[in-house]
């Protein structure tokens, strides 16, 4: 499929899941009876954004809201799932720090909030005055959407003019590597 047809991994995996349905399930044989392997993803390292095209894609945010969301998951290095379910008890501005309940792994942690992005949230609440969810979505009951907010980013780089690859989550690889590159520990920040 890949050499004669040119076509996708993700392609090819879909058709191995497939034939793998299609005999267990379907055909009622034993999963074991034969084995197709399954396609192995190319590995691409992240584009990292600049210092600057962080600053300009938090800029072209649409409204406070977003600019917060945007400004929130580079300044504390959050994945997307991570940052629309903050709620407003997770902020700690005396330890300056953000709880992150059941992230990756389902594990709880804590991470940077700098008096920058703490101002921040502080105008963001002002203007917005959320109850329970730091972002909440249109009924105000619930967290944003993952995919609502990784439209914001994808608008707001599209309006900076960044034309490197990656979504949302590429702020969190730009905070990872500005980290690094400031001196910053490597136990610091994977810690």
């Amino acid at each position: 499929m890949r050499r004669e047809e040119h076509l996708a991994w993700s392609t090819c995996g879909i058709a191995v899941h497939a034939f793998r349905f299609l005999s267990h399930t379907t055909l009622g044989r034993p999963a074991p009876t034969f084995t197709i392997p399954g396609p192995r993803q190319p590995q691409r390292l992240p584009e990292i954004l600049s210092p600057g095209e962080v600053r300009r894609l938090i800029e072209h945010a649409a409204n406070r809201k977003q600019h917060a969301l945007l400004a929130t998951t580079y300044g504390a290095g959050l994945r997307v799932s991570e940052v629309v379910r903050l709620q407003l008890h997770d902020i700690d501005g005396e330890r300056m720090s953000l709880r992150v309940e059941q992230g990756k792994g389902g594990k709880d942690r804590y991470t940077l909030l700098s008096p920058r992005l703490l101002e921040e949230l502080r105008a963001y609440w002002r203007q917005y005055r959320p109850t329970l969810w730091l972002f909440p979505g249109r009924d105000g009951q619930h967290p944003m959407d993952v995919s609502t907010a990784q439209k914001s980013s994808t608008a707001a780089k599209q309006r900076a003019g960044i034309t490197k690859r990656g979504g949302i989550h590429a702020l969190r690889h730009a905070f990872a590597t500005h980290l690094l590159e400031a001196g910053t520990d490597l136990h610091t920040i994977v810690g």
